[in-house]
């Protein structure tokens, strides 16, 4: 079964909205097409939520968020493909746990004192990575033990939640530090975070555009710190 539209007579709990900020149709259409390809449990329908014109991805998740009740939501990258056809399933047996607020597909056991995840030293997840046709990276951290495992934060390529917290657009008014924030408000509010086992096959194929990070990325790592920074318990 593929995906589908879901219709405002579906009771929220049977609806799983993909959330996507949307700049270049292209990439979008690509994405559309691996969620429409997954496989939908028996009375689940899902929506799909493009956001054009977000000043920032806060100010577009938000926007996105206040467009439907589906109580599953997907904040996903317009080039994050979702490869794991039983995403929908796998996604929402982890969420029978309703002390889970969020999952995503990589992360960090314990942030480190610069709030940058990937400088954790324990990441965990994996992600295929194709930056470049001839660069295609699976990028595995460390094995999870069990279904999934808690994490301070995960990356933004995928954010799914079966709980709505507002994203924290009055500090992130661009594109750097957003997730990592979310995931901050969940554990705030009392929700855990997790990544998935993905030991068989990674889940998410991911396209980003080799760059340098922005003049901005310091700014909001500062805004970051500033808030969470006495949150953090790094390890040593």
């Amino acid at each position: 079964m593929t995906a589908s539209y879901a219709s405002s007579d579906i009771p929220p709990d049977k609806r799983i909205a993909f959330i996507t900020c949307v700049n270049k149709e292209d990439w979008y259409s690509e994405c559309q097409l691996y969620i429409k390809n997954l496989k939908v449990p028996e009375g689940m329908k899902v929506e799909l939520i493009p956001v054009r014109g977000a000043e920032s991805m806060c100010h577009g998740y938000n926007m996105g968020m206040k467009q439907t009740d589906a109580k599953y939501k997907v904040y996903i990258h317009q080039d994050t493909f979702i490869a794991n056809k039983n995403f929908i399933g796998d996604l929402l047996n982890i969420f029978k746990d309703k002390t889970i607020g969020a999952l995503g597909v990589i992360g960090a056991r314990k942030l480190p004192k610069s709030g940058i995840w990937w400088d954790g030293l324990r990441t965990v997840g994996r992600v295929l990575h194709a930056c470049e046709a001839e660069s295609v990276v699976d990028s595995t951290c460390q094995d999870i033990d069990g279904d999934y495992v808690d994490v301070d934060a995960v990356d933004g390529l995928l954010f799914a939640t079966q709980v709505d917290l507002p994203w924290r657009e009055d500090l992130f008014t661009g594109w750097h530090f957003y997730e990592i924030a979310q995931s901050m408000e969940m554990w705030r509010h009392g929700y855990k975070v997790v990544v998935p086992q993905q030991e068989n096959a990674f889940w998410c194929i991911h396209c980003p555009k080799e760059k340098p990070l922005d003049s901005s990325y310091k700014k909001y790592q500062k805004i970051f710190l500033k808030e969470y920074g006495g949150e953090l318990n790094p390890e040593i």
